[in-house]
C-alpha cells in the first residue's frame, strides 16, 4: 500500500526499518541504565497501606479522579523513598502467577527515561505496583491543562525524544508493548525531565482491553484483532505528536485529512507562534503522518524514531525544569514562620511555633487529652525538659487507641533537641501517615533530613509542606 500522504512536503513520509531506508540511531548513553535504582521487590500489602495513609483520598494522583478502576496513589516507604502506588480493582488479577511472572518482566527494566517499576503487592484479592514516584504532573496536565504557560517548543520536542528513547530502550529488552500510550502515561521527575511510566507496560488487568481510549486515537489494527502489537505503540507515539504539535487532542483522521490539504497552520498551536521554523514544523508532521499510517508495517520503529528526532532538538543546554518553569534545587519560597524555621533549622523556633500552635491542627483525631501521660509530656515540652517529654509522650502514643499527629510531631522536635535526627525523622513520618495533608509533618521532616545531613531530600520535603501549605490557605481563602 502506497502512502496516502506523500503530496505533503514533497516526498514520501512511510519509509521505516522494514524497507532499511531508515538510518539507525546511535546508542543513547548506553540505554540509560538507572543503576542507583533497588532491585524489583516484593511488598506486603500492610507495607503499601502504611506508605499511602491507608490508601488515603488526600494521597490519590490518579489523573481521572477516585472512581476510575484502578486508582494511584502517592506514598513513602519506611526508607522515607517517594512513590506511586498502582492499587487494581479486585479480581482484576485472579491469576496470582501470571501477575507476579508479569510484574517481575516489567521490573527487571531500569532506565532514566522510566519511572521504574520498583515492585509489587500480590496478597489475597490484593494486586498492587509500585513505582518511582514523579512529583513534577503528567504531559496531560502540562499540555492540555497548564495555568500559567504553555509548554515551550524546545520542551515539546524533549518530551517526544525521551518517549522514542524510552521506547527503544524497552524494545531492545523485549519489552516492545505498551499498553494505551497516551498523555496520561508520560509523568516528570524533580528536574522536569519526562519519563513513560511503566504502569502502561501491564494491561490493566489478565483479560481486559490495552485501550482504554476514545476509539478514534485507537490503533486501527487493535479494532480488527483486539491485540497490541509494537506497531500499536508506535501508532499511539503518533497520536502524541499530534497533542505536542497542536495542543489539543485531535483525532487522527482529522489530523491526516488537515496533513493532506497541507493545512499545517490549523494543526499547529496558537501558543507556539514564531518558536518553530516551518522546516520543523513539517518534519514533526512527516513523521507523525508516518507512525499514524494504516498499514502497520509501513511505520517506522522506535531507533529510526530516535534518529528523526535527535537533530531536532532545541536549546539542549537549557535544563527541563527551566524550560517547564518547575522550581527545582535550593528553590524555596517559606510561606509560614514554621517552614522558615525548619529551612534554616532554628530549632528554637521551631519548639516555640509548636507549643504556640497547641493542637489546632489534630482535627479530632487526638481523643486521650485526659490522659495523665500526654499532660505530662506537654508540661515537659514547655519547660524544655526534653528526655522527660520523650518519655510521656512515648507512654502516651503506646497506651492511646487514636494517635495524635501534634504528639508525634513534638516528640520529634523533642529528638531533634535531643540530637537524635533519625527519630525525629521516623515521627514526623508517622506524622504524616497519619495526617497526609499536614504541612508541618513535612516541614519536620526537613528538619530531620536537614539534620542527617540529606540536604537534598530536606529541599524535597520542604516544598512538598509549601505546596500542602499552599492549598491550605487557597481552600481556607474560598
Amino acid at each position: 500500500m502506497g502512502c496516502k500522504y506523500s503530496k505533503f512536503g514533497g516526498a514520501c513520509c512511510c519509509n521505516s526499518q522494514y524497507n532499511g531506508s531508515v538510518l539507525e540511531a546511535p546508542d543513547n548513553d548506553e540505554k540509560g541504565e538507572a543503576d542507583d535504582l533497588p532491585k524489583f521487590q516484593e511488598y506486603s500489602f500492610e507495607q503499601l497501606r502504611l506508605a499511602t495513609s491507608g490508601f488515603s483520598v488526600d494521597n490519590i494522583v490518579s489523573e481521572h479522579g477516585e472512581k476510575a478502576p484502578n486508582v494511584v496513589y502517592k506514598g513513602k516507604l519506611e526508607n522515607h523513598r517517594r512513590v506511586a502506588v498502582k492499587r487494581f480493582n479486585r479480581m482484576a488479577w485472579p491469576d496470582s502467577r501470571q501477575f507476579m511472572e508479569e510484574a517481575k518482566a516489567v521490573g527487571q527494566l531500569r532506565n532514566h527515561r522510566l519511572a521504574n517499576l520498583l515492585g509489587c503487592c500480590c496478597e489475597g484479592d490484593e494486586r498492587l505496583l509500585v513505582e518511582e514516584f514523579m512529583p513534577n504532573d503528567t504531559l496531560a496536565k502540562h499540555l492540555f491543562h497548564w495555568e500559567s504557560l504553555p509548554m515551550k517548543w524546545a520542551m515539546r520536542l524533549r518530551v517526544v525524544l525521551h518517549l522514542a528513547q524510552a521506547l527503544e530502550y524497552c524494545t531492545s529488552k523485549g519489552r516492545a508493548l505498551y499498553h494505551d500510550l497516551n498523555a496520561y502515561r508520560i509523568v516528570f521527575d524533580d528536574e522536569g525531565n519526562p519519563r513513560l511510566s511503566c504502569f502502561g507496560m501491564m494491561k490493566n488487568s489478565r483479560d481486559g482491553k490495552s485501550y482504554s481510549t476514545n476509539l478514534a486515537f485507537t490503533p486501527p489494527e487493535y479494532l480488527r484483532t483486539g491485540r497490541v502489537t509494537p506497531e500499536s505503540v508506535i501508532y499511539s507515539f503518533g497520536t502524541l505528536l499530534l497533542d505536542l504539535l497542536s495542543g489539543k487532542h485531535i483525532p487522527p483522521s482529522h489530523a491526516l485529512d488537515l496533513i493532506r490539504d497541507r493545512n499545517l497552520q490549523m494543526l499547529t498551536d496558537s501558543c507556539l507562534e514564531g518558536q518553530f521554523s516551518d522546516n520543523d514544523g513539517t518534519e514533526l508532521v512527516r513523521l507523525a503522518s508516518r507512525c499514524l499510517q494504516y498499514e502497520p508495517r509501513e511505520r517506522p520503529n522506535p531507533k529510526s524514531l530516535v534518529t528523526a528526532l535527535t537533530p531536532l532538538q532545541k536549546e539542549m543546554e537549557v535544563p527541563s525544569h527551566v524550560l517547564m518553569g518547575i522550581p527545582y534545587g535550593a528553590t524555596f519560597t517559606p510561606l509560614s514562620p514554621l517552614a522558615e524555621a525548619c529551612s534554616r533549622m532554628d530549632l528554637t523556633a521551631v519548639h516555640e511555633i509548636l507549643e504556640n500552635t497547641g493542637y489546632k491542627d489534630d482535627e479530632g483525631i487526638a481523643n486521650e487529652d485526659t490522659l495523665n501521660s500526654k499532660k505530662k509530656g506537654d508540661v515537659a515540652y514547655r519547660h524544655k525538659e526534653f528526655k522527660a517529654a520523650i518519655e510521656c509522650y512515648t507512654q502516651f502514643l503506646e497506651a492511646a487507641t487514636m494517635v495524635s499527629p501534634t504528639v508525634c510531631a513534638r516528640r520529634s522536635v523533642c529528638y531533634l533537641l535531643s540530637d537524635m535526627p533519625q527519630e525525629a525523622l521516623n515521627d514526623a513520618a508517622q506524622a504524616q501517615v497519619i495526617s497526609p495533608v499536614w504541612p508541618t509533618a513535612s516541614y519536620l521532616q526537613a528538619a530531620a533530613f536537614f539534620a542527617l545531613g540529606m540536604e537534598n531530600e530536606a529541599q524535597v520535603a520542604l516544598k512538598e509542606g509549601s505546596a500542602l501549605e499552599a492549598k491550605k490557605i487557597a481552600a481556607s481563602s474560598k
